[in-house]
């Protein structure tokens, strides 16, 4: 019977959440447009260990969103997850941030595109059927008119994630389904991790690294 500690930082939703047998029996999670994982993650952890009398020790492994997604919110919250794991002496389990977005959706017809935002009219995204198999693996993609045309005139196309706001206004098609206000959460790692934990299939704790697709580029502020 699997414990695993999950923990999303990919956008701004700071998520951890306690998992039991791929079933998540305790959430905390804010959606903090400054993004507060540097001052909420150690709190939300420990708030979810203490309320639900678990000690730290008891759980089996620590699953982390490996990205893509924020730089910052990645380095966080993979620094906690393998102070956690080296301390605890536990297994680190690493989650597709798109594969788990996915799972927001439920449907059994066309496919899923989970999407992050990213610079301008770019996106993150990948393409999975309705049974959550990868068709089409991640691309930092810029969007236009013509994008997903394939998967649209087969059918219905379910967008899902912060980039939907800027997808709605390129994509006019009557297969296009627009989910709103969703963010990669830790609700949905417990399931994918506990997959993971039972096959053992595990990271490096001291050579892990988030998955960012592409590399960071500091911005200059604004002159004001």
């Amino acid at each position: 019977m699997a414990l695993l500690l999950n923990i999303e930082t990919a956008t701004t939703n700071c998520s951890v959440s306690l998992s039991k047998d791929g079933e998540t029996f305790a959430l905390k999670e804010d959606n903090d447009k400054g993004y507060s994982h540097a001052e909420r993650l150690h709190v939300y952890i420990k708030a979810l260990f203490e309320e639900n009398n678990i000690e730290s020790s008891q759980i089996d492994a620590v699953a982390i969103s490996k990205g893509p997604g924020s730089y910052t919110g990645l380095r966080i919250g993979v620094s906690a997850a393998k102070g956690l794991c080296f301390a605890l002496d536990k297994p680190l389990i690493s989650i597709s941030t798109l594969e788990a977005l996915a799972h927001q959706v439920k449907t059994v017809e066309g496919v899923i595109v989970p999407m992050l935002d990213a610079r301008r009219m770019e996106v993150y995204a990948s393409v999975f059927d309705s049974n959550y198999n990868e068709i089409r693996e991640i691309k930092a993609e810029v969007l236009d008119a013509d994008s997903y045309a394939s998967y649209l005139e087969q059918g219905k196309v379910y967008f899902v994630g912060n980039g939907v706001e800027k997808t709605k206004t390129i994509i006019n098609h009557p297969n296009a389904v627009f989910v709103d206000d969703k963010l990669p959460s830790a609700r949905e790692m417990g399931a994918l991790a506990d997959v993971k934990h039972k096959k053992s299939d595990t990271e490096d704790v001291a050579y892990f690294e988030p998955y960012y697709l592409k590399d960071f580029v500091a911005l200059k502020p604004k002159a004001k």
